[in-house]
């Protein structure tokens, strides 16, 4: 009596991101958050998850919040460095020192 036997063979082709460079805190221009960082792409053949021929390489920036990547190229755009204290637009005073001293509880109107 013969005996078959199907192996099922996975393959694919995913693309790994890893930190590369220069790890500066940079603007994105998406989100507006200080999260973007200089990485390099690669693009992997896999065989049953495990990565043997690397098929494509480039380097990019990458938004670690929005995933946005965007091509490296020497003498090109550069994502804005984040000043220390940077706050993203939205939250600007949001967090700032409160200008009514003392307990104020919302439901009571203070009195003039």
């Amino acid at each position: 009596m013969d005996c078959f036997f199907c192996l099922p063979i996975i393959f694919g082709c995913p693309t790994k991101v890893n930190p590369d460079g220069n790890q500066e805190a940079r603007i994105c221009p998406r989100c507006h958050n200080a999260a973007m960082f200089s990485a390099k792409s690669r693009t992997w053949f896999e065989l049953c998850f495990v990565p043997l021929i690397p098929m494509n390489s480039k380097h990019v920036w990458m938004c670690g919040i929005c995933q946005l990547q965007v091509n490296m190229q020497p003498g090109q755009w550069e994502p804005q460095i984040a000043q220390p204290g940077y706050q993203h637009p939205q939250l600007q005073g949001q967090y700032g020192s409160p200008q009514i001293v003392g307990y104020q509880p919302g439901y009571i109107q203070p009195q003039k």
